[in-house]
């Protein structure tokens, strides 16, 4: 494995499952082939993120490569050297997350990303889950949140939401 050319890795999966999505393909499982998905697992990444970005960008023009390079990097880094290369195994369940419609400080879908943003980062998101998905984007735009800025927020207080709250609520009112 290329630590150095992890980015250039990636855009060649990235562009790969764009343009197969576009082409018509479905299923994650299908689009990598053996030696590819050892890639993905060794960098802490699998097949239905590449997946979901690709249906995403194909379907609504977003997140992108820039975004999805970021939001990786950060889980890679997490996998890397906090995870030691290792998968904790476990999968969270989004039906223990709060509603889509609860709020926080009177800001929407703020409890629900907290847990489903730490699932991203430990690599614990059911394959039904996408960290970036458009719930998350409308989330994100409308408080001008970049999803990796939110991602590295949540590394930095991984058990203690009080923290990303208040940021969030900050920057919220500060938007432009």
């Amino acid at each position: 494995m290329s630590h150095y050319a992890f980015a250039q890795t990636f855009r060649t999966f990235y562009d790969k499952a764009v343009a197969l999505y576009a082409k018509g393909a479905r299923g994650a499982e299908t689009y990598f082939d053996p030696d590819e998905n050892t890639w993905l697992a060794a960098n802490g990444l699998t097949a239905q993120y590449l997946y979901d970005y690709a249906e995403d960008q194909t379907n609504y023009g977003e997140p992108g490569y820039d975004l999805a390079l970021g939001i990786e990097l950060i889980r890679r880094d997490y996998f890397l050297n906090v995870q030691q290369a290792k998968p904790t195994g476990k999968i969270s369940d989004p039906a223990t997350w709060p509603g889509k419609d609860v709020a926080i400080k009177n800001i929407t879908w703020l409890p629900r990303i907290l847990p489903k943003a730490r699932a991203k980062l430990q690599g614990e998101l059911p394959a039904s889950m996408m960290y970036g998905c458009g719930g998350d984007r409308k989330f994100f735009k409308a408080h001008d949140i970049n999803p990796v800025e939110f991602l590295s927020l949540i590394w930095r207080n991984l058990d203690n939401d009080q923290p990303i709250i208040d940021w969030v609520v900050k920057r919220s009112a500060t938007k432009a």
